[in-house]
């Protein structure tokens, strides 16, 4: 549709409030206690943004506005549709979802992760995806094993 039959002021204003959804990842959408608490509340914030957006008078800054907090909305409610929260690992003989795992690398450095769902991974705060080839390839083994080759070996210290 030709932008002189809307409202915009523009074509680019047009496509900033014409935001493509978030991609849904295709892997079951597992989640700790605490994923699932900050899933609501990034949509809690989410509906809040929005609601604020629709304070504004201008409608075209109202839409550039409304675009990001409508398209998190989308996202988020999707998520916490699939959920399935994953109770904490009952032992710390093996790697499971939820542990927190020490590896150290081939190169010596010794890192700690904890495993948790794809929405809450956070590497530089010590969270991992449970499918990223890290977590993977640790999950179900002991303290002792080792896995990888080469360069990219890492042997589990411990789990907790």
């Amino acid at each position: 549709m030709s932008v002189a039959f809307t409202k915009e002021e523009s074509a680019e204003t047009a496509s900033e409030t014409l935001l493509p959804d978030r991609p849904i990842s295709p892997h079951p959408n597992l989640v700790t206690e605490a994923g699932l608490q900050a899933l609501q509340t990034q949509l809690q914030q989410a509906r809040e943004a929005y609601e604020a957006a629709q304070a504004i008078d201008d409608v075209n800054e109202k839409r550039r506005q409304s675009a990001v907090p409508l398209r998190d909305a989308r996202y988020l409610t999707e998520r916490l549709r699939t959920a399935q929260v994953v109770a904490k690992p009952e032992s710390s003989d093996t790697v499971a979802f939820g542990s927190t795992v020490t590896f150290s690398r081939a190169d010596g450095r010794v890192q700690t992760y904890r495993i948790v769902g794809e929405d809450e991974a956070d590497p530089k705060a010590g969270s991992i995806s449970f499918v990223s080839p890290v977590a993977r390839s640790l999950m179900g083994k002991a303290v002792g094993d080792v896995v990888g080759s080469g360069a990219q070996e890492i042997e589990i210290v411990s789990i907790a």
